[in-house]
């Protein structure tokens, strides 16, 4: 089947359904999700999303605060567009009915977490992503210019290779006409021609073996720019949360919010020492790279496998108010956090590297837009700024939907387009070949291409790599069309990406530390209490 649509979006979190209400009112508008629209990264996001919006607070500061974070890395124009631009889009967020707790005042009631130098967090209570998520899915749903497609998976764009080009890496503007989905009711492999197409996809999380990501964040986008030969940047910089919740049995892991460092809590070893401050003068409120580093040195230290949050010393009351998803899901494991120490370690959590797009959130592939975290706007730099995300999203949906509405009209649907060969192809024998392969990724992923890495680890991790990637390639050659090796590709390509990026950056820098080059950047150094 053949569909047309003036705007194809692949993703359903708030990078891609902004950017299909901002564009509904001048155009037909398909979104393309392969769970259902709630399935994603932002749903699951709990602290909140930075705006400057109080007195003592301004532009400059927030500025400063990201490029810092960012290890010299962020591009600075990126940084004071989203910066200067965000007041507007929660306006915007609002008026698609979002609700962000307030005071009693009635003003907004900000949070402060790490890295910012002033209270800028927007939310709502420990759920903010979720809030956020339900209140777009209302407003696309009742948008009459806008098709759901859920259950679709989107196997790989068009461009000029499905006319029989030969598109290589210095092809000169490679274009995109749509994409081919995967139906995953019928089994069936469509056809979407757009005009433009927004790449949406969300995060890389999966290819490790510990992450807060939900698990269908399998870096697709960047996977399938990637294969058509778009340009992908910064790819080693992935980001651990410090704080996840320790249950060793539970995939993907609970994300315990910055939220709660900035509301007072403390990082402690297993035997209730106080550690932060021997590693940053901001202790437990330090950049998350510094923090993930030092949960790290301390557990291998030790031996441990966690450590703990306490909050213990707060209003109990308040607490539960204010975190009351954390308190719900931490009591259901046993652990009541006014009373008990929260087992923590850090887990993958979010890819400041992606495809590399400009200020319109334009790719190196003509046609072709990326927006949220399988992008890679220059906002983040080496290490992103707690709640800058989610404010990315919805900045760079705008400019976007500002730039693709002044040209979508000049491109034709690309006709020519045959449809998909699946000719010798059979069905997967041994469902455990992709498994087990999943498994083998994550376990390398996680051993080799972790929070701190070396030369010789990246190298093994690369080798290792490759076996994987042959054999996965003949089986996908074999194989009819399924989610699951379509997502296992996908997997072993985002997990190439990230370790070809991180053995061409010979320094340690933000995100990326790597122990043979401890003299370049900021390595974690140890004080005297």
């Amino acid at each position: 089947m053949t569909h047309k649509y003036d705007f194809l979006v692949i993703g359903s979190g708030i990078a891609g359904m902004s950017f299909a209400l901002k564009v509904a009112a001048h155009g037909k508008v398909a979104i393309v999700t392969k769970n259902q629209l709630e399935d994603t990264n932002t749903f699951h996001a709990q602290g909140g999303i930075a705006t400057v919006s109080q007195a003592l607070d301004n532009f400059d500061k927030h500025i400063a605060d990201t490029c810092i974070a960012g290890a010299g890395l962020c591009d600075r124009e990126v940084v004071e567009k989203v910066v200067s631009q965000a007041p507007q889009q929660i306006k915007e967020l609002v008026d698609w009915g979002v609700n962000f707790d307030k005071n009693e005042e009635g003003d907004f009631d900000l949070h402060k977490e790490g890295g910012h130098s002033e209270s800028r967090i927007l939310h709502h209570k420990d759920s903010t992503g979720a809030e956020i998520q339900t209140s777009l899915i209302r407003a696309v749903k009742k948008h009459p210019s806008i098709d759901i497609f859920d259950y679709h998976f989107a196997i790989e764009i068009l461009t000029q290779h499905h006319l029989g080009e030969i598109v290589t890496r210095t092809t000169p503007n490679i274009e995109c006409y749509g994409a081919f989905v995967l139906n995953q009711k019928t089994n069936e492999i469509d056809k979407f021609l757009s005009r433009v197409t927004m790449m949406a996809t969300g995060g890389i999380g999966s290819i490790y073996q510990t992450t807060t990501n939900p698990l269908v964040a399998t870096g697709d986008g960047v996977a399938m720019v990637a294969r058509a030969k778009g340009i992908i940047k910064d790819m080693e910089f992935v980001q651990f949360h410090p704080t996840a919740f320790f249950h060793p049995h539970e995939r993907p892991s609970f994300l315990i919010t910055e939220a709660l460092r900035g509301y007072g809590g403390i990082l402690r070893t297993m035997d209730g020492v106080d550690f932060m401050k021997r590693y940053d003068e901001r202790e437990s409120l330090a950049p998350r790279d510094i923090v993930a580093r030092a949960i790290d040195s301390e557990m291998k230290h030790r031996g441990d496998d966690h450590v703990y949050l306490d909050i213990t010393h707060k209003n109990a009351e308040e607490t539960k108010n204010s975190f009351p998803a954390i308190y719900k899901k931490c009591l259901s494991h046993g652990v009541d956090i006014t009373k008990d120490y929260i087992p923590v370690a850090p887990a993958a959590h979010y890819s400041c590297g992606g495809i590399e797009v400009n200020l319109d959130a334009q790719s190196s592939i003509h046609r072709l837009y990326a927006n949220g975290e399988c992008a890679c706007t220059g906002l983040h730099g080496a290490n992103r700024l707690a709640s800058n995300s989610l404010i990315e999203a919805v900045v760079y949906a705008d400019a976007a939907a500002k730039h693709a509405l002044k040209v979508f009209k000049a491109f034709d649907f690309e006709e020519n387009i045959p449809a998909w060969n699946a000719e010798g192809t059979t069905l997967p024998e041994e469902m455990v070949l992709i498994t087990q392969t999943e498994k083998e990724v994550a376990q390398i992923m996680s051993s080799y291409v972790g929070i701190v890495r070396s030369n010789l680890r990246l190298q093994r991790a690369l080798s290792r790599l490759n076996i994987l990637f042959r054999e996965t390639e003949n089986l996908f050659n074999q194989s009819v069309v399924s989610r699951d090796i379509c997502e296992l590709r996908n997997i072993i390509k985002v997990s190439y990406e990230v370790i070809k990026h991180a053995m061409q950056r010979k320094e340690s820098r933000g995100l990326h530390y790597n122990i043979d080059y401890p003299a370049n950047s900021n390595p974690i150094k140890q004080t005297k209490e």
